[in-house]
């Protein structure tokens, strides 16, 4: 029998790009891909149950509350789902590798280019609870956090995805503007699987940051979704942080992934060049 591997979050953009390429990258893994629907983790009995009667020999936790305005309209329950249910999670795993997924928004943006050495500031309740996850989930030694950078590709619910996002507007004749002045690392989320697949069979514990070789603004990824979508007649307006009156942003929260990239066998790609090599993809 093939070894088990548990992805939470299986509903949402990341967790589903790792079941579905799974069989191509990880074909010596038997998937169990765990949604909402399927258990909910905040029913902490309900998942100890399952967990001992699966047995699983990896746990690879994607699921959170992941946008930052929810996190910040209702702070209990995100500490609830993204620390409470991690710390839940990581007592189960303790003997086996678990690798949970961050995010570059831990950093408050003021240099750009962060590798692990530098130390977080968050500007968000999402921010908060994903530095407190990520404490105790290095506690143990077996154990994996990577930081991801804005991801894009195809979502089970249509919305998880930045270009998704952008795409949704454009159908209902939104006009969106868009910061030249924010910056991140975006990836499509197919590769970010891959690279964590990979790293997964490497077996090399700790801390990642695992982003796009290029940074961009805001504004330059729309521009680059909007030349993939000219039907959809596209419209966006270039606007500044400096203008910007709503909570706290990052304005450069790119990462530098010259750990990570070390161990993987390809290299990762800018968005820019990604999407002239799959001009057939959906993105």
């Amino acid at each position: 029998m093939k070894p088990i591997a548990w992805i939470t979050g299986a509903g949402g953009l990341i967790g589903n790009y790792l079941a579905q390429t799974a069989p191509h990258c990880a074909p010596g893994w038997r998937v169990t891909a765990l949604t909402r629907d399927t258990l909910d983790l905040a029913d902490f009995p309900a998942v100890r149950h399952a967990f001992r009667r699966q047995k699983p020999d990896l746990l690879i936790h994607c699921a959170a509350l992941s946008r930052s305005p929810d996190c910040q309209a209702n702070p209990p329950l995100a500490q609830k789902l993204n620390v409470e249910v991690t710390a839940w999670l990581v007592e189960l795993a303790s003997d086996i590798p678990f690798l949970f997924f961050s995010s570059d928004l831990v950093f408050d943006g003021q240099l750009g280019n962060y590798d692990e050495s530098t130390a977080p500031h968050p500007l968000s309740v999402y921010a908060e609870t994903k530095i407190a996850a990520e404490q105790m989930v290095l506690a143990n030694p077996k154990h994996t956090v990577v930081r991801a950078s804005l991801n894009g590709g195809t979502s089970p619910s249509g919305m998880r995805g930045f270009n998704e996002e952008l795409r949704h507007a454009w159908k209902a004749g939104r006009t969106l503007t868009l910061f030249i002045d924010e910056f991140r690392s975006p990836m499509p989320a197919v590769v970010t699987a891959r690279a964590i697949w990979e790293l997964v069979a490497q077996n090399q514990p700790g801390l990642y940051h695992l982003g796009g070789r290029e940074r961009l603004s805001r504004w330059q990824i729309g521009q680059l979704i909007a030349a993939r979508w000219p039907q959809l007649n596209p419209r966006i307006e270039p606007t500044s942080l400096r203008d910007y009156q709503g909570a706290a942003r990052s304005p450069d929260t790119s990462l530098n992934s010259a750990k990570i990239q070390k161990l993987l066998s390809f290299p990762l790609p800018g968005l820019t060049d990604w999407l002239a090599a799959h001009p057939s993809e959906q993105f």
